[in-house]
C-alpha cells in the first residue's frame, strides 16, 4: 500500500485557506481570528470521514482535532499545525493565493497554512488508500500559536498522543531543538522632584543606566558561552524602556523589558538568578539603587534525541521521499513543539520550503508541500503500527 498525494487537493485546500483571513486578534486588534479557518478544516476532515471535534474554550478562537482511528493496538501520532497568522500591513495582495512558478503566495502560505494543507493531504491519501493503522493518527489545527499558544495548550487538555510532528517550516530538514525564552521586567526606583532641586531628586533613569551597563556585560558573557550544538549560544536584549514624566522632573521610576533566549538545558530559574545577580552588583556599587525584578512569561526550550523512534522514522521516510538524508538542525525561535514535549509526547519538527514568514512577500514551495505530505503519510504508516 503506497499512499499517493493528490496535488490538486493539496493546492486547492491551500489556496482556500490563504483566502480566509485568520489574523490573530491578539496581535492585531480587530483581527478575524481562526473561526472561519477552523470551520473550513473541520468540514474538510468530516468529508474524509474523520472523527472531528472543534475546541473553543475561548470564543471565536477555535482549534480542530480530527482523528483517523486505528485499531487501538498501536501508537498514536499527532500532526500539528496552526491556523492563525500575523498581520498583513505592507502586503500588496495578502489573500491572493496566487500560484506562480511553483510557488503559492499570500499571508500564511509558508507560516503555516501550507502545512495545514499538507497534513490534510496526507490524511486524504491514507483514507483513499484504505490504510489500516494500529494507532490513531490525529490532526490538530490550532489557534493562537503566533501569540500565546492557547490552541495547543487547549488541545493537550483533550487529546493525548505518543508522538507528534509539528509541521512548522524547516525547508524539509529535521528540527531536533529550538530555543526558549523568558520575558522579564525590571523597575528601578528614584524620588520625584523638580529638576532644579537636585538635592531632593533621585533619578530612576540613571539607576537604570547603571543596571543596563551591567546587563550588557552579562549579554557579552552569554555570547561567549559554548552554547548548544544545534541552537548556538543563549542571548538577551533590552526590548523596551520607559521612564520619567517630563523635562523638569526627576524620574521616580523606570521600567525595562528584557527578553532572554534560552538554550536546551537552561531553566527559567537560572535566568532569574542571573538577572538578580546583575541587580545585586549594581546595588553593591550604589547605595541608593533600588530595583524590582519580575517574570512576565517564559517558554521552555525544546530538544529531542536523533535516536528517538519518531526522529529515526522521519529521517528514513524523508530520505526515501527526497533522495537524500535530511539535515538535522536547530532553530533560534520558539514553537509549540516545546509544549508537546513537556507533556511527554515524543516530538519532531519538519515542514516545507519557502520564505517571507511575517514579511511583506510570503510564499511556499508547492512541491515541498507534496513532499511533506508524502513524508507525513509514510511516517504515520511506520509509527502507528
Amino acid at each position: 500500500m503506497i499512499p499517493s498525494i493528490d496535488r490538486n487537493y493539496l493546492l486547492r485546500t491551500l489556496q482556500d485557506l490563504i483566502r480566509i483571513d485568520s489574523i490573530n486578534p491578539a496581535l492585531v486588534p480587530g483581527g478575524a481570528g481562526e473561526a472561519e479557518s477552523a470551520q473550513y478544516v473541520g468540514q474538510a476532515c468530516r468529508a474524509l470521514g474523520l472523527q472531528t471535534e472543534i475546541l473553543a474554550a475561548q470564543p471565536l478562537r477555535p482549534s480542530v482535532v480530527a482523528r483517523l482511528a486505528g485499531t487501538g493496538a498501536g501508537k498514536a501520532l499527532m500532526l500539528n499545525a496552526h491556523l492563525d497568522t500575523v498581520g498583513v500591513a505592507g502586503m500588496a495582495a495578502p489573500f491572493s493565493a496566487e500560484l506562480r512558478d511553483g510557488r503559492v503566495y499570500g499571508r500564511g502560505a509558508y507560516d503555516m497554512k501550507g502545512s495545514v494543507a499538507a497534513c490534510l493531504a496526507a490524511m486524504q491519501a491514507l483514507v483513499e488508500a484504505g490504510a489500516k493503522l494500529a494507532g490513531d493518527l490525529i490532526l490538530t489545527a490550532v489557534a493562537d500559536e503566533e501569540y500565546a499558544s492557547q490552541g495547543t495548550a487547549e488541545v493537550l487538555q483533550h487529546c493525548r498522543a505518543d508522538g507528534a510532528i509539528v509541521t512548522e517550516p524547516t525547508e524539509l530538514q529535521l528540527c531536533l531543538a529550538h530555543k526558549g525564552f523568558v520575558w522579564l521586567e525590571v523597575e528601578t526606583f528614584g524620588r520625584a522632584a523638580h529638576g532644579s532641586r537636585f538635592q531632593e531628586g533621585i533619578d530612576a533613569n540613571m539607576h537604570m543606566g547603571r543596571f543596563l551597563a551591567e546587563l550588557e556585560k552579562l549579554e557579552a558573557e552569554l555570547r561567549r558561552r559554548p552554547g548548544h550544538p544545534l541552537t548556538g549560544p543563549p542571548s538577551l536584549h533590552a526590548a523596551q524602556l520607559q521612564g520619567g514624566t517630563g523635562w523638569s522632573t526627576y524620574a521616580a521610576n523606570c521600567r525595562l523589558q528584557i527578553e532572554r533566549r534560552t538554550t536546551p538545558g537552561e531553566s527559567t530559574a537560572q535566568v532569574i538568578a542571573e538577572i538578580a545577580a546583575v541587580s545585586a552588583r549594581v546595588s553593591q556599587q550604589h547605595d541608593e539603587f533600588r530595583a524590582r525584578l519580575g517574570t512576565v512569561l517564559s517558554r521552555d526550550p525544546f530538544e529531542v534525541s536523533p535516536q528517538a523512534e519518531l526522529a529515526v522514522i522521519l529521517a528514513e521516510v524523508a530520505t526515501r521521499a527526497l533522495g537524500q538524508p535530511p539535515e538535522k538542525i536547530g532553530v533560534p525561535f520558539w514553537m509549540d513543539s516545546a509544549l508537546l514535549a513537556a507533556a511527554g509526547i515524543e516530538t519532531v519538527v519538519i515542514g516545507p520550503m519557502g520564505a517571507g514568514a511575517h514579511a511583506e512577500v510570503e510564499w511556499v514551495d508547492l512541491q515541498s508541500l507534496i513532499d511533506l505530505a508524502q513524508i507525513l503519510a509514510h511516517a504515520a504508516l511506520a509509527y502507528c503500527r
